[in-house]
């Protein structure tokens, strides 16, 4: 062995030793613990995980500090808030399989009553600002929206992948978020029974005023959220999320939630926003998030119980790049 592969390896063991370390650091107390059951499927800032765990902004900083170095918490801006997640991956590879043993005995752990009451209201609160959006910008909406990608460049896309994935037809198909309703002729000539769900009752009333404008009969309105009492036993061969999924408080929580709407082997297709930087957005057409990354979407599904299907990717001339994605349940 030469010199210099011998302190080559000398480096490469230090660096590795010193990462274990961290690892186990940062695992080896019970807040940091919670604070990854806490992030097991949705994205926080500091003062939310300070309020859901009851702790000092600066107490919460120094342990969200620890949990990034080893590599076990990832983050991202939107806008001017810094969100943290778990790690698809741990840093340096090589911890990948204590990564996911940690990760999976963590996700057993009991949540706190106190901790999910205060989860759900962090949860409620963003809701509230996009429903409340929504509410205001009704009318004007879909100008807004055309902003970032008009319906006519993602709509001829989606309705491919839909013929595509059911060239037959099927029985039910739900529509979360269905906005002004233009999507609802491509899924009602294809299914015996179409639902629209919308937790805005003036959007939901506009997506009703094209189903009638366009004498689509089979199409059924429901106000409310994914987990709405009239979904329980739908069974849906499809589940069509357009544009909807920056709105939403949890998006991870959504792919949960069709999971349990689905039949096995359905389809869900998402058409959405690659991850971005325009943070005009947010005040411009009330989005929670600024888009996502291809990974983030497909872990999400592969946690509820989804397989990858197609993908298609489209760039835009003002700068969004646009994914639309097949998933299949079961």
């Amino acid at each position: 062995m030469t010199q210099n592969s011998a302190l080559e390896q000398a480096a490469e063991s230090a660096l590795s030793n010193a990462a274990l370390a961290a690892f186990c650091k940062a695992g080896g107390d019970p807040l940091r613990l919670e604070i990854l059951r806490v992030l097991s499927r949705d994205s926080f800032g500091v003062l939310e995980l300070s309020r859901i765990l009851d702790m000092p902004q600066s107490g919460m900083s120094h342990h969200l500090k620890i949990l990034a170095r080893a590599g076990l918490l990832s983050t991202r801006r939107e806008g001017n808030s810094i969100f943290y997640r778990r790690a698809h991956l741990a840093a340096p590879a090589g911890l990948e399989p204590l990564q996911q043993a940690l990760f999976e005995r963590v996700d057993r752990l009991p949540l706190a009553a106190a901790t999910a009451r205060r989860i759900g209201a962090v949860q409620a609160e963003r809701a509230q600002r996009s429903q409340r959006f929504f509410a205001e910008n009704a009318g004007h909406f879909r100008e807004q929206q055309e902003l970032i990608a008009a319906f006519e460049v993602y709509g001829a896309q989606a309705a491919d992948m839909l013929a595509n994935c059911f060239p037959q037809g099927g029985a039910r198909a739900l529509e979360v978020g269905p906005g002004g309703g233009a999507f609802l002729a491509e899924l009602a000539p294809r299914f015996q029974s179409v639902y629209a769900l919308d937790n805005s009752e003036a959007m939901l009333e506009q997506a009703r005023r094209f189903a009638a404008d366009s004498g689509l009969a089979n199409v059924n309105f429901v106000h409310g959220d994914t987990r709405a009492p009239a979904l329980a036993a739908l069974a849906a061969d499809c589940a069509v999320l357009n544009m909807v999924l920056h709105h939403v408080s949890s998006p991870a929580a959504i792919f949960q939630d069709l999971a349990q709407t689905l039949k096995p082997g359905g389809t869900l297709i998402v058409t959405d926003l690659c991850s971005h930087d325009q943070l005009w957005v947010q005040q411009a057409c009330g989005d929670l998030w600024l888009g996502f990354e291809p990974e983030d979407l497909t872990q999400w599904a592969k946690a509820a119980g989804f397989g990858e299907g197609r993908s298609v990717y489209l760039a835009q001339r003002n700068g969004f790049r646009m994914q639309i994605r097949q998933f299949i349940y079961g």
